[in-house]
């Protein structure tokens, strides 16, 4: 495995050994077997295109990972039928983290190929987000009335785990940390109000707000009046989400206010601008 994650994280692979495990194990057949192992195994450890003589000895410099988000769900469903879904049907997800007393980590599609997890969606302007993001699954089953189910501390603490080593590998921003409901608010609502944002980002994962600067602005609000809804929507755009620029309160526009809410202010998540959610809002970097 390439991946620098702590010991006490166990990623299962779904199907056949990945080519590095089966390398290793060629390797130490090599060093019982003679030079002639030796050989075959530098010759598969390199893919040659077409059969061609390729030099890599040169790397350039001007380059970085095409992995620029990170885009956190729930699945709605419980452990055997979220890895069915994710692995069988025609919707993925790079990781898959179970809510087994002990957790267990499912890597399901390699990152550096394309889960289909994002659908429609957009943040911060871009539009195919399966393309440059990694997706991770959380077994949760969302909502159920008026309930939502909690997440578990083994799960949260695996989860900080496995981002922590994303965001190094690949130096993804704060900002494009996200929620499913963050980038497609007019359908989605997961990882739901219970997702622990505040405690990721007092981790080093995602962005959170200058809660006195928003003290500040929230008191000045309430004796000075609220900003109208083009201010609002030019915010939330700054912010990253899409939403209409009309000036007008309207379900679209309330959507995105809701999923803003259930991310920095879960605790109402109504859709309406009111002074506290605003204050949230300009105190965001």
């Amino acid at each position: 495995m390439h991946h620098n994650l702590a010991p006490t994280t166990h990623i299962a692979q779904a199907g056949a050994p990945r080519p590095s495990a089966l390398l290793a194990r060629l390797a130490r057949a090599a060093r019982l077997s003679g030079p002639c192992l030796l050989l075959l195994l530098a010759a598969c450890g390199t893919y040659q295109p077409g059969g061609l003589e390729i030099d890599r000895s040169i790397q350039a410099k001007s380059q970085n990972s095409r992995v620029e988000f990170i885009v956190l769900h729930y699945t709605s469903s419980d452990n055997a039928k979220s890895l069915k879904v994710l692995s069988q049907l025609n919707v993925s997800s790079h990781y898959l983290l179970t809510n087994d007393s002990t957790p267990r980590l499912y890597q399901l599609v390699d990152e550096n190929r394309r889960a289909w997890h994002a659908g429609v969606s957009e943040w911060q302007g871009r539009t195919d987000m399966n393309s440059g993001s990694i997706g991770v699954e959380i077994v949760n089953q969302g909502r159920s009335g008026n309930d939502w189910e909690p997440y578990t501390p083994a799960q949260i603490a695996m989860l900080t785990t496995l981002l922590q080593d994303i965001i190094q590998r690949h130096q993804i921003k704060s900002l494009n940390i996200v929620g499913h409901s963050d980038i497609a608010p007019q359908r989605k609502i997961d990882p739901g109000p219970l997702f622990p944002w505040k405690q990721l980002a007092q981790q080093g994962i995602g962005r959170w707000y200058d809660e006195a600067k928003a003290q500040e602005y929230e008191q000045d609000f309430l004796l000075k009046g609220l900003p109208n809804m083009i201010w609002t929507q030019k915010e939330l755009q700054r912010a990253g989400y899409k939403i209409p620029q009309n000036g007008l309160l309207d379900k679209a526009s309330k959507n995105v206010i809701a999923a803003f809410q259930m991310h920095y202010r879960p605790a109402l998540h109504d859709g309406i601008p009111d002074a506290q959610t605003l204050a949230i809002l300009k105190a965001l970097p």
